[in-house]
């Protein structure tokens, strides 16, 4: 496409863990590249995540992908992903010739890559062909839920049923979101003088893995990062050798829900409220196919807010509700790609702040340092300002109040001193948000940074694995409560002694060490007590009006069961909220006896194993290996208390840039640079991240290998 093929000029390399190493002539030529080399390792992923992005998915892996194919119709995401690059094009045409570069490359390693891949063969599936827009659609639809708007749907089911004082009772980042750890430490506080970037994203755990190692070599930049598969350049993580960046999630709010008033008209049009009265809205119908079933019709419409997402007639009826989204790239047509290629020039802090003026989603908090000494903190996005409600709740589409201004608002920064820490709690980003991570992963990770001034990429390496688990502090303190008076009983005349079992989980339980190790026998007796007191609390009659499923999507299920969100806001209701305190002691007392009643608990890591995401699962599920962590360790694995010790969220990669030698940095990802079964770098890193190990990044072309392009 556009004239850009293989040329002599790009050069393949592999590292010992086949990472690819690349090297052209010039920009366009290293993005063919990196496609190209994409399509050959990860022709099925590509494959899933372009369907994916258009809503096409259950036509090759079945009814079960219907419920997120019907939402990315009705979101538009594809549409928005063509507008998005024709703006592009339009605005910044070196940038689209570019991205044009990469989906070429892709295109022609695509068969080659499919022929690899046993997926195709079993599901029938035939590569097909990426288009410009595709990889901004592929971006979209990673990041779509990444702002957890259907949090609101939650708070308007809290403040319906249970009241309006309790909307906010669940604040808490949830089951369905994403974060991340993220350091920088300055020069002053490393053995070698110059700073270091750290730090390890928290994702749903996908196999193949959701973030690829590889080197991005030309005249213009050489860069070694962490690319998203299906998308040109390293918008996340990356070395260019005088400068390093990394992101977190800012945990920002920038996506809306309406509440729509809606219409047909007899001539068969569609109208819906607004603020000025009834204005018409578009509408058309789209047919979404289903392996071995019948293809399924729906209706899409858009108002003037958004795409309306939830809702539709019934019964004939002429009028009904819905609700819209609306987010920025929607909006302005801007999705920020123009970062991408700037990224990749930078050579100083300066570079990279300059660049992330442009970045629209998802809204990170950024953190970036070069050798010259330069550091950077500060948050990339576009978050539209509008009425504190939008925040909260769906708001009513006719009501002015609810309107976006037209320009987004400020973006906070802050000095680095010594060294920074970005682990989603509230702090720089917390005028754009609601909902953050609780403060312990920032708390431990600053405390950890604190003790020494002689930093180095190994020992830096070795925070990524601390399993201290300070949020157990709240139950640990109920569960010391719960030691009773002899003979005593409670308030709800029932003994507020423990059994003889009970009292022994107690005693062990104030002695353990409050590490979420994968061997520890303690810390699998503090999870299943804390499952106990979880289903407990949810079965509490204060909460009898939250059991009922909430009436939106199954894709929307994990902002919205009670038992999920009751296991992740743990911490708060044990002091606060509709249980009464002495019901809370009770429900402690009972857990601890339900507990040593019960079989003893295994080690966490036996049953805290690892349970990604694949298109088609694996039916060898046993084999996935056990972990350490937990949800708010800085060694993050995330399971749903009361519910399943099994870890979906987990570090999706770990790095650690050096700016004194990026020789010595490292990097880690959990399964391997290859998505062929099979293929020796399928998995060989899954040890290492099991063991809390990172391998090098090797920079000198002479240790490479080159491969026949």
């Amino acid at each position: 496409m556009d004239g850009i093929g293989v040329s002599v000029s790009i050069e393949v390399y592999r590292d010992a863990w086949g990472v690819p190493h690349l090297r052209a002539a010039d920009p366009g030529e290293l993005a063919f590249a990196q496609g190209r080399v994409t399509a050959r390792d990860r022709a099925w992923q590509l494959e899933v995540e372009r369907h994916r992005a258009q809503g096409t998915t259950a036509a090759f892996l079945g009814a079960a992908e219907l419920g997120w194919d019907v939402f990315v119709r009705r979101a538009r995401l594809a549409d928005t992903a063509r507008r998005c690059f024709e703006r592009l094009a339009a605005t910044d045409p070196a940038t689209a010739a570019w991205v044009r570069a990469y989906v070429a490359g892709v295109n022609d390693g695509l068969a080659e890559g499919a022929d690899r891949a046993p997926e195709f063969a079993a599901t029938g599936l035939a590569a097909g062909r990426w288009e410009p827009w595709t990889p901004l659609a592929v971006w979209l639809s990673t990041h779509i839920l990444f702002a957890g708007f259907p949090t609101k749907l939650w708070r308007d089911e809290v403040a319906r049923r249970l009241g309006e004082e309790w909307t906010e009772l669940f604040a808490t980042d949830g089951p369905g979101t994403a974060g991340s750890n993220g350091w920088v430490v300055a020069g002053g506080r490393t053995a070698s003088g110059a700073a270091l970037v750290a730090g390890d994203p928290h994702r749903f755990i996908e196999a193949p893995g959701v973030y690829q190692q590889i080197r991005l070599a030309c005249p213009a930049y050489d860069v070694v990062g962490l690319a998203v598969p299906g998308v040109p350049g390293l918008a996340h993580f990356g070395h260019t050798g005088p400068v390093a960046w990394a992101i977190t999630n800012a945990m920002a709010d920038y996506q809306d829900l309406y509440r729509e008033r809606l219409r047909r008209l007899p001539d068969g049009t569609v109208e819906a409220l607004g603020p000025d009265g009834w204005a018409p809205a578009a509408a058309h119908t789209e047919t979404v196919d289903v392996a071995d079933a019948e293809p399924v019709g729906i209706e899409v419409v858009e108002t003037d807010r958004g795409p309306v997402i939830v809702g539709e007639p019934r019964d004939g009826s002429a009028d009904w509700e819905g609700l819209s989204l609306r987010h920025p790239p929607r909006v302005t047509g801007e999705l920020g790609f123009g970062v991408l290629p700037a990224l990749l020039r930078a050579r100083t802090v300066a570079d990279v702040d300059a660049a992330l003026d442009g970045w629209v989603e998802p809204v990170n908090v950024v953190q970036a340092a070069d050798t010259r000494g330069g550091l950077l903190h500060r948050v990339a996005g576009h978050v539209p300002v509008r009425d504190r409600a939008n925040s909260l709740r769906v708001v009513p589409a006719w009501d002015p109040a609810h309107a976006w201004a037209d320009a987004p608002a400020p973006l906070p920064r802050a000095e680095v001193r010594g060294h920074a820490v970005m682990a989603n709690a509230r702090g720089l980003a917390a005028p754009l948000g609601v909902e953050f991570a609780p403060p312990h992963r920032a708390a431990r990770i600053d405390e950890l940074l604190r003790a020494s001034a002689a930093w180095t990429p190994e020992t830096t390496a070795a925070i990524h694995g601390d399993t201290d688990n300070p949020s157990a502090t709240r139950l640990l303190e109920a569960v010391r409560r719960a030691g009773g008076t002899p003979g005593g009983v409670g308030g709800d005349g029932r003994s507020a002694r423990l059994s003889p079992a009970g009292a022994d989980v107690r005693r062990r339980l104030l002695g353990w060490d409050r590490r979420m190790d994968a061997e520890s026998v303690d810390a699998g007796l503090y999870a299943a007590v804390r499952g106990a007191v979880v289903r407990r609390l949810a079965g509490h009659e204060a909460f009898a009006a939250l059991r009922e499923p909430a009436p939106y999507p199954e894709l929307f299920r994990p902002w919205l069961a009670l038992g999920p969100r009751v296991a992740f806001a743990l911490e708060t209701l044990l002091v606060a909220g509709p249980v009464p305190a002495a019901d809370v002691d009770r429900i402690v007392r009972e857990a601890l006896d339900e507990v040593g009643a019960g079989e003893p608990p295994a080690a966490w890591g036996l049953t805290h194993r690892l349970a990604p995401w694949q298109a088609l699962p694996d039916p060898d599920d046993d084999r996935w290996p056990g972990l350490g962590g937990d949800h708010d360790c800085v060694l993050s694995t995330s399971s749903v208390p009361g519910w399943t010790d099994r870890s979906a969220r987990a570090s999706a990669a770990r790095y650690v840039w050096d700016l004194a030698d990026r020789e010595r940095s490292r990097w880690i990802v959990p399964f391997g640079a290859s998505g062929v079964p099979g293929d020796p770098h399928h998995r060989d890193q899954l040890p290492l991240w099991l063991r809390g190990e990172l391998a090098p990044v090797t920079t000198d072309w002479q240790k490479l290998t080159k491969e026949q392009v």
